[in-house]
């Protein structure tokens, strides 16, 4: 059997051989792409500072730059229609390179049978060659690098024309939709014995199958892939894959600490750290205890309990009523281990005890039967086995977010499918809770194409400030919208998905003034800035939108609260101009071996496909540039930053 603590205690070694090494000024060893092995010998490379120049400062104070560190700063071109800005950083070579791929890309034939293409060419070809020629083109274009060492030049050059960078590594499989249907479903049916879903519901119809099957793994979209461009899809095999995968994501913040001055981002997914079946029962959990909270209060739990501030006054005066209080033990102790402050209840249960004490999930989620007293599971029951595998889970999110903490790296926890984000997002704002005491770790991101997402993203709000921690934010339109809307259709319930684009629109911008204004609100009350946001957007009308409300508001690049984001060789129209007139600006920079990121290649192709008018404009201003070149006799001109980034 897999030997977890063995692979933890490992782990740990190398974080803290890391720490401990950044504390004595010792030089940062270079991390490579696999294993665990010993450190390599030191290479020449400089590292981060102990302190991070970072987005939030250590006091939440507005920090006023020193003119020294602000470089070169050009002014900004709202029409993101200036094509020397959007790419000064690149060489003659890879803008034609730009301009052969997103012509490759607008070919429907050539983006529908990418992924057979390449292996075609990858078998006529042979490995070098091809890997030659993927470098040359699409991953060239997409791609950092293989290794920490690769992707150095990359990110230096971005960052030396006013960009800094989210790594992640990139690398997955690549299995047919067959091999990813059975993963899919053997890591998502339990293998222990249900309840009686009457016995633990207080109104028998309200936490039947039928009402939660949203929370249930279906084998016709059991391929999680399906439909979906533009997001890495993980696939549970077993426990020592998984702590493979925590080993990947702790070289990748590693890598962030080691090549980006400690001003990079690295990037999660919570799928990768266990089996998909415990973030489908606490998602279930979480539907099952907000109507149980109605049917005790009277009160709606729609979105929330936290919105209600309900006092547990209330639950022991229905218990009482019931008379299923007296004398009842259980039931007095399940109502002090209630989460609340003096407005009200936040959490029916202690989730900071799932994340801090390793509490069993068959132990944490009862609730009292109104009508025999006796506490009853809301969670399908779960095996031994299976509590392990949750604590594992939780030990790894533990363990990334510690080292992420000791190493002054901010993590991204990526957005997954709607019946996934809710036990996602409730464990990473307890995360935050937990890691965002002095200063912003880690990020939820939240998918505006959902029709809730104002409404999470208002009380995650809440609940920070409440619970006095930071709040980090990404902001993105989203990646599941056709499959999440197929699979609503097909299994009769409520599409989860907003009607139109021009309501994704109106939802995103919704969400993003309600977080510029509560960073205006503290910044008049307090000047502190502890909530932090990402406006990860392709659109140029987005930005705009953002730019138009921060002046209005008086929130300024220096704030340091708002940053923008864009992926690697796409849009360079919006990042690279922004940057170099002082904004806040990340490219997320995948990197990994050739073969292993064949399948992230052919999302991009077919994502830049689905974006034909997009990819029109970059096209025409690739055009403008080589013609500015030619005619200044720049062609074989080096590019040479003169940027700071903020």
């Amino acid at each position: 059997m897999y030997t977890a603590m063995n692979r933890s205690c490992a782990q740990w070694t190398r974080v803290l051989f890391l720490h401990n090494s950044r504390l004595s000024g010792g030089k940062q060893f270079p991390i490579e792409t696999r294993g665990l092995a010993s450190p390599p010998p030191p290479t020449n490379f400089s590292v981060g500072i102990n302190k991070r120049q970072t987005d939030i400062s250590d006091d939440g104070k507005t920090a006023v730059p020193s003119s020294a560190s602000i470089g070169r700063r050009d002014p900004l071109d709202l029409s993101f229609d200036n094509a020397e800005a959007a790419f000064r950083s690149k060489t003659t070579l890879q803008i034609l390179r730009a301009y052969l791929v997103f012509t490759l890309c607008s070919s429907n034939y050539l983006v529908e049978n990418n992924m057979k293409l390449m292996k075609l060419g990858k078998k006529v070809l042979g490995k070098r060659l091809f890997k030659s020629l993927m470098k040359a083109t699409f991953y060239g274009q997409f791609v950092a690098g293989e290794n920490q060492q690769d992707i150095m030049p990359t990110i230096q050059r971005m960052r030396s024309f006013g960009v800094k960078s989210i790594l992640d590594y990139s690398a997955e499989e690549d299995i047919s939709a067959e091999e990813a249907a059975e993963k899919e479903m053997a890591s998502c049916v339990s293998t222990s014995v249900a309840p009686d879903t009457a016995a633990i519901a207080v109104d028998p119809a309200a936490n039947s199958p039928e009402a939660d099957k949203r929370y249930h793994a279906h084998r016709e979209f059991a391929d999680r892939r399906q439909n979906v461009n533009s997001a890495r899809t993980y696939f549970y095999l077993n426990e020592a894959q998984c702590e493979k995968n925590v080993d990947i994501f702790l070289r990748c913040i590693e890598a962030v600490s080691g090549t980006t001055q400690s001003t990079g981002f690295a990037a999660i997914k919570m799928t990768a750290l266990g089996r998909p079946q415990l973030l489908l029962q606490l998602s279930e959990v979480i539907a099952r205890s907000r109507r149980y909270f109605t049917e005790v209060t009277g009160l709606s739990a729609d979105n929330n309990i936290l919105q209600q501030n309900a006092s547990p006054a209330i639950f022991e005066k229905r218990f009482e009523k019931a008379d299923i209080l007296t004398d009842n033990v259980a039931v007095q102790k399940w109502l002090q281990q209630m989460t609340y402050d003096q407005k009200g209840l936040i959490h029916l249960f202690s989730w900071s005890g799932l994340i801090d004490a390793n509490i069993l999930l068959n132990d944490l989620f009862k609730v009292p039967n109104l009508q025999t007293g006796r506490m009853e599971p809301l969670i399908t029951a779960l095996s031994p086995e299976e509590e392990e595998m949750a604590c594992n889970m939780l030990r790894r999110l533990n363990t990334i977010f510690s080292a992420a903490r000791d190493l002054d790296v901010r993590v991204m926890v990526d957005a997954e499918q709607s019946y996934f984000q809710p036990a996602i997002s409730r464990l990473t704002m307890e995360l935050m809770r937990k890691y965002n005491k002095e200063k912003a770790i880690v990020f939820n991101t939240y998918q505006c194409y959902l029709k809730e997402t104002y409404n999470n993203v208002v009380l995650d709000l809440e609940q920070a400030n409440r619970q006095n921690f930071y709040f980090g934010a990404k902001l993105v339109r989203g990646a599941y919208m056709e499959q999440e809307r197929a699979r609503a259709l097909a299994l009769g319930y409520e599409d989860p998905v907003n009607p139109t684009y021009e309501a994704t629109t109106a939802m995103y911008e919704k969400t993003l003034l309600e977080c510029l204004m509560r960073i205006k609100e503290m910044k008049t009350r307090t000047n502190e800035r502890r909530i932090g946001v990402m406006v990860a957007s392709h659109n140029e009308d987005t930005v705009r939108f953002a730019l138009r409300k921060m002046e209005e508001l008086g929130i300024s690049a220096q704030d340091k609260v708002i940053c923008f984001g864009q992926l690697l060789g796409m849009c360079d129209q919006i990042s690279f101009p922004l940057g170099q007139s002082g904004y806040s600006v990340y490219k997320y920079v995948p990197y990994g071996p050739v073969d292993e990121v064949l399948p992230y290649l052919s999302r991009r192709a077919q994502e830049n496909r689905g974006i034909l008018t997009k990819i029109k404009k970059e096209k025409r201003l690739l055009v403008t540039e080589l013609k500015r070149r030619l005619v200044k006799g720049q062609l074989f001109a080096t590019p040479k930053g003169e940027y700071v980034p903020i």
